[in-house]
């Protein structure tokens, strides 16, 4: 069994619901979403999150896309956002508590939240299932993964068997940027919606873990130093070079 990763043009008028948090890389998957399906709905998740602003990007994102692309805006669907507080205050983290983002004895960071993209899953499918949705699609990425387990490929595929076997359902856990580098996601980002999605992502998106939103950069609003950040850097710097190349070709 496989996770669907593929660019396709065709569009699937089975519904998808895609789980958004309004960072960079959930932002490229809705777009991506919009590109192949007649029918997309968005899942955000308040599990007890430091920083209020992750939830106010998904808003401020998903109000531009809407405005900058009449297609999406047409296929562009309801948002849910559910109440996990409750597994948030078990699973506490960096990204729950006032807490050093650091690597812990077990030789993960500090920001993993036991078993987050697992519990997203399961409340995302009961929602799909309700809704009438078929695909679930997240933006889990194997090879920036910040060591969290809940990213990797084998990982997402036991859980689409479970969920369908639990759920006596047909779940497609779709994650088009599992094997792709952050430069590779802002590629994507242009790929799919030109100039206008990168900058909706770099004037909208927020993916910094310490919530800065004060300080701008060329690859949007951060601290410039956390995990998140780096990444978020590196990738920038490096798609930006690859653009710049494939331009003066």
């Amino acid at each position: 069994m496989a996770l669907i990763g593929h660019m396709g043009a065709m569009i699937d008028q089975k519904g998808a619901l895609v789980l958004f948090s309004g960072g960079q890389d959930s932002t490229v998957c809705l777009a991506w979403a919009l590109e192949r399906y007649g029918r997309v709905e968005t899942v955000g998740f308040d599990y007890g999150q430091r920083h209020a602003i992750e939830m106010e990007a998904r808003t401020r994102v998903r109000r531009c896309l809407a405005e900058r692309f009449a297609d999406w805006d047409l296929r562009l669907g309801q948002d849910h956002v559910l109440d996990m507080r409750g597994f948030g205050a078990v699973a506490e983290s960096a990204l729950t508590d006032d807490r050093a983002i650091e690597m812990t004895a077990k030789g993960l960071p500090s920001t993993f939240v036991p078993g987050r993209n697992l519990a997203f899953f399961v409340y995302a499918a009961a929602l799909a299932d309700r809704r009438g949705l078929r695909a679930l699609i997240g933006g889990m990425c194997e090879t920036d993964f910040s060591g969290y387990p809940d990213c990797r490929r084998d990982t997402l595929e036991a859980m689409q068997q479970a969920l369908n076997l639990g759920m006596a359902q047909d779940f497609v856990i779709e994650t088009p940027l599992m094997h792709m580098t952050k430069a590779e996601t802002w590629a994507l980002a242009k790929t799919l919606g030109g100039e206008t999605l990168v900058e909706v992502i770099v004037e909208h998106s927020h993916t910094c873990y310490l919530g800065v939103r004060d300080v701008q950069h060329p690859w949007g609003y951060g601290c410039g130093t956390c995990p998140a950040c780096e990444l978020r850097v590196r990738g920038w710097e490096g798609w930006v070079q690859q653009d710049r190349r494939s331009l003066s070709l």
